[in-house]
């Protein structure tokens, strides 16, 4: 009973959240900021928006193809389909509850293939890490293009509080505190028998798991080419998006990538992204002279498109893994 209602509030706290954003965003819009809203989804270039669908798809397709990779040291490698279609399953059930697609994609494929379940969990770890690696390097990409915003800022919040710090000396700070905060957490989780320290290093552990088993598997390049073509459609999908709209059309590549970032972000923690995506696109382009309701329409026109595209494509997954395996179902009956 316990672990029920913990199950329930961990889906209905954020999706709540998510909703309660919703109304309260649209609640403090004035009728002329609604309206424009309304006339920015009317008068988006949809042709544009299947453009970004398809680059979606394709990004799909090739992390279907590079999950084939780390399996093939198991002794077997799934067909293009399975593994296709139990991507996209997987990619629905996160909608439904957060990281359950982690286990559902393994569970699928593992039903048709017969490769062990705890086997194919264990492949996901490599690709999580090149996943994190490459997100880390966008991200780092985004605070040192948005340098001098960021200088400017610290520099005003030092000034607010009465010190006379300059860029290099705050940099100089800040730097010691990472390292020594990076210093303290090593001891901390290396030698803890604290159970929340615990998992930390159990996680840093199947990380450094996940990074030795991309060194030694056999097509790592092959692996590595699919890992930069899926992230690159990931870039070209929000991208080319901008272009659906004429207020979002000239907005710089700096917050191009900021708001991938942060969207991305967002729906770590509400599933789904309901809610909190398009208001994470806003909150960033307006920093970049957008208006709001542009920004705020643009934000609803990437989550929708990217929603209802893996709804469809989980769906017909979920229907069409059973007919490309029937032979497979009617043996084990």
């Amino acid at each position: 009973m316990k672990k029920y209602f913990l199950n329930f509030f961990k889906i209905s706290i954020p999706l709540a959240f998510g909703i309660f954003l919703i109304w309260y965003v649209f609640n403090n819009l004035s009728s002329s900021e609604k309206e424009n809203v309304y006339y920015s989804f009317s008068h988006a270039n949809y042709f544009i928006i299947l453009l970004s669908i398809i680059f979606g798809i394709l990004s799909h397709a090739s992390r279907a193809i590079r999950w084939k990779y780390t399996i093939e040291p198991l002794g077997k490698t799934p067909g293009f389909w399975n593994s296709f279609f139990g991507v996209m399953i997987g990619y629905i059930a996160n909608l439904a509850f957060p990281r359950l697609g982690e286990v559902t994609r393994p569970a699928v494929v593992a039903k048709y293939e017969n490769i062990p379940f705890n086997k194919l969990l264990g492949t996901i770890v490599a690709e999580r890490v090149a996943d994190l690696l490459i997100l880390g390097a966008i991200t780092l990409t985004v605070i040192f293009m948005e340098l001098d915003k960021l200088r400017d800022l610290l520099v005003e919040i030092a000034a607010q509080g009465g010190g006379k710090f300059s860029l290099e000396n705050i940099l100089i700070l800040l730097a010691i505190a990472i390292v020594g905060g990076g210093i303290f957490l090593f001891f901390m989780i290396s030698n803890s028998k604290n159970p929340f320290f615990s998992k930390i290093r159990t996680l840093f552990q199947g990380i450094f798991e996940g990074i030795k088993s991309i060194a030694t598997m056999k097509k790592k390049g092959m692996f590595l080419l699919h890992t930069a073509f899926i992230w690159i459609m990931y870039l070209l999908m929000h991208y080319v998006c901008f272009f659906a709209l004429s207020d979002t059309s000239d907005v710089p590549l700096a917050g191009v990538l900021a708001s991938f970032v942060l969207g991305g972000l967002s729906i770590v923690f509400v599933q789904g992204g309901i809610g909190v995506y398009p208001i994470a696109i806003m909150k960033t382009l307006v920093i970049y002279g957008v208006l709001n309701t542009s920004a705020l329409a643009l934000g609803w026109i990437i989550w929708t498109a990217q929603t209802l595209m893996i709804i469809v494509l989980g769906v017909i997954s979920i229907i069409f893994i059973r007919v490309i395996n029937q032979n497979k179902d009617a043996a084990t009956s």
